[in-house]
């Protein structure tokens, strides 16, 4: 990829609130912090911004920097470890900057316990020896935000949630929004792109724009190869990408077919186990659990229950395969 196509997939992101697609409750919330602190002169209160993959939280770390006018630190909390990993972090932040941590959850303890006082006090205690001879230094930091992202809000501890000045709940993007998110999308790429396949695109895209730009980028190389460099996008070209993909018509790709053929043809509908089902699909359950199964049961192709996972009448309806009159419903279990 030349520097030419690494700008134009990078100008995807938008970079103010005013860019941004969707999220309106939460665009509105972030530019009354933002703008209050810019009248007051100092940095926003720190951020934490939850909710499923792909929906736009890095995007709006990068967006509450630049439009604070303030430079972006980027980390993740698998990559910080020790506390040690975290004090080297903060020390070298300039004043005002935005900090963004990614999965924050993921951070080790001990760093949490010191990200504690470095939030509120803009200090961190720096243990020096071991035993009884180990001494505590206070460092000041240079005032800061932080914007942490998790997926998982649920697995931080209450002390870390707390410190956060204004949390934002990311919700999946309605269809509208979608096509919204695809035609800016193809503008900047250079897709002539009519509304029926925008609509088809957004429509298959789980309501998630990441998956809305892969798809979009599928789609151009699909159309680069079959319809030359100025063919346009239409809607014959998105359903024969997304065919060749193993997209279907409501955005299930093989692996989620995998796991409801395998509930219904295999288990009879269930219910089954995880593991057990995760063996028969050939994934690891921890991939069947976190990544195909939130939308499965979002979009009521497949219910958890206290014995198992089983297939709803629509995961039938939508294979095309007729129901067993003995077939478990979620009120017997």
């Amino acid at each position: 990829m030349d520097e030419a196509e690494l700008a134009i997939e990078g100008a995807l992101r938008p970079l103010s609130l005013g860019e941004f697609v969707g999220q309106p409750k939460v665009r509105g919330q972030l530019h009354l912090l933002l703008e209050a602190a810019r009248i007051q002169q100092r940095p926003a209160d720190h951020i934490l911004l939850a909710g499923p993959p792909g929906l736009g939280k890095t995007t709006l770390a990068m967006i509450v920097a630049h439009e604070s006018g303030r430079p972006l630190r980027l980390s993740s909390g698998p990559a910080i470890q020790h506390a040690g990993d975290l004090a080297a972090l903060l020390s070298s932040l300039t004043p005002g900057e935005v900090l963004f941590i990614d999965e924050v959850h993921r951070m080790a303890r001990s760093a949490e316990e010191m990200l504690y006082l470095a939030m509120e006090d803009f200090r961190v205690d720096i243990m020096v020896g071991k035993g009884a001879g180990a001494t505590s230094i206070p460092l000041d930091l240079a005032p800061f935000t932080l914007v942490g992202a998790t997926t998982r809000s649920g697995l931080l501890p209450n002390p870390l949630r707390d410190r956060f000045g204004f949390t934002a709940h990311l919700e999946y993007y309605d269809p509208e929004d979608l096509e919204r998110v695809v035609a800016r999308s193809a503008a900047m790429l250079g897709i002539d792109i009519p509304a029926a396949a925008r609509a088809e695109i957004a429509r298959r895209s789980r309501g998630t724009p990441r998956i809305a730009n892969r798809l979009l980028r599928r789609v151009r190389d699909y159309v680069l190869v079959h319809g030359g460099e100025t063919g346009g996008a239409d809607l014959a070209a998105v359903e024969a990408a997304l065919a060749l993909y193993d997209v279907d018509a409501i955005g299930l790709d093989r692996l989620d077919r995998a796991v409801l053929d395998a509930l219904v043809h295999r288990f009879d509908g269930g219910p089954v186990g995880l593991s057990t089902l995760s063996v028969a699909v050939g994934e690891e359950a921890e991939t069947v659990e976190s990544v195909v199964e939130p939308y499965l049961v979002r979009i009521g192709l497949l219910a958890r229950t206290p014995r198992g996972r089983i297939a709803t009448p629509a995961a039938y309806a939508h294979l095309g395969v007729p129901r067993a009159e003995n077939a478990l419903r979620f009120d017997d279990l």
